[in-house]
């Protein structure tokens, strides 16, 4: 039996995920409770498989309650939401910032035209999530702070590599943090294009890049068709696009096209890098469930391009890039923050 701790100040929706949940065979409702302490009080004595937390709650929101158990007890945290506006959008990126792993909309109520969708969408997701092993977290102020990097990473990249045309990044649950870090010690004068798939929840990716470049030193951008890539800029996939970068430096941009089952997909991104810079590229994978992108990463290697996989240490789900390693797609295993190092170390060696 999975075992879910609801956490939700509204007793009409807490009832309802708790009947959502007493429906399947597989789950077990172990704890309903209306706020972020609760939950934490709760998590001392019984630990749940997984959370279903709501943000806006009083005494401790889901936002710091998610901070303060991914740094002390760490459990799977799907956050479940029904505000669709920008501010409480932006909140929802801080959650996954701050260890959630997803953010779903709430189930509708009894008879409406998308309950039957909704609660499928939430069973599907909590069953999902019961099977991710996550790791502890370093509780972090609320107010980002730019990463240090490592000392320890080799200066043997540098001795390997001339100057890239492309960055290529595929990174899924975890991702927020990860590529804050990541993206800490760069700035606009970042000599080379970025390009990103980040697997998040429909809706949720313009708020995300809207956050990440507050975050960090850097223009962030959703990639449009026919784009021409800019040094020092990020462009992520939007959702329902596979994105491939061609060797003249434009994005293309195709829609309903699986690939592996994912639509943007890193598996798409990395290959269309691979046969287009081959040498020329850098290709790295993060955090993140699942094995997107993983092979891929080897085709890369196999071009002659620098491949990096985030280490199991650092990544808060190791499903990819533990993959990649397992795989043989890896040339370098480093932390976030050594990734974020050498990242700095291509600005200070190739800027002009």
């Amino acid at each position: 039996m999975i075992k879910v701790l609801i956490v939700e100040d509204s007793r009409v929706v807490s009832e309802y995920l708790q009947y959502i949940f007493s429906n399947v065979h597989d789950m077990q409702v172990i704890g309903n409770v209306s706020n972020g302490k609760a939950a934490i009080d709760f998590i001392q004595h019984r630990k749940p498989d997984v959370i279903t937390m709501d943000i806006d709650m009083p005494v401790m929101d889901g936002l710091e309650a998610t901070r303060i158990i991914m740094s002390t007890m760490p459990i799977p945290i799907l956050i479940v939401t029904g505000s669709r506006n920008a501010n409480d959008t932006s909140t929802s990126i801080e959650a996954l910032a701050a260890g959630a792993l997803t953010v779903m909309e709430k189930p509708v109520g009894i008879g409406h035209p998308r309950e039957a969708e909704l609660s499928k969408n939430l069973i599907n997701m909590v069953r999902l999530m019961a099977e991710v092993t996550v790791i502890t977290r370093k509780l972090k102020p609320r107010i980002p702070v730019p990463a240090v990097s490592s000392a320890a990473f080799s200066k043997e990249l540098f001795d390997i590599i001339s100057l890239p045309k492309i960055i290529a990044i595929g990174v899924s649950s975890g991702g927020p943090q990860a590529l804050q870090i990541v993206f800490s010690e760069i700035t606009a004068r970042f000599p080379v294009p970025i390009v990103v798939v980040q697997h998040i929840t429909d809706g949720f990716l313009e708020s995300f890049t809207n956050w990440l470049e507050n975050v960090t030193n850097l223009p962030v951008h959703i990639a449009h068709n026919e784009e021409d890539l800019k040094p020092g800029h990020i462009y992520f996939a939007p959702n329902g696009s596979q994105m491939s970068i061609l060797k003249t430096g434009k994005v293309r941009l195709e829609k309903d096209i699986l690939k592996n089952g994912l639509n943007p997909s890193v598996a798409h991104l990395f290959t269309s890098v691979a046969n287009e810079f081959g040498n020329s590229a850098i290709g790295i994978i993060l955090t993140g469930m699942g094995s997107d992108g993983s092979k891929e990463l080897k085709l890369l290697l196999d071009k002659g391009a620098v491949t990096i996989a985030q280490s199991k240490e650092s990544a808060l789900i190791n499903g990819m890039p533990g993959v990649a390693i397992n795989y043989g797609s890896a040339k370098y295993v480093l932390s976030a923050e050594e990734i974020s190092g050498f990242l700095s170390g291509i600005e200070r060696n190739f800027r002009k």
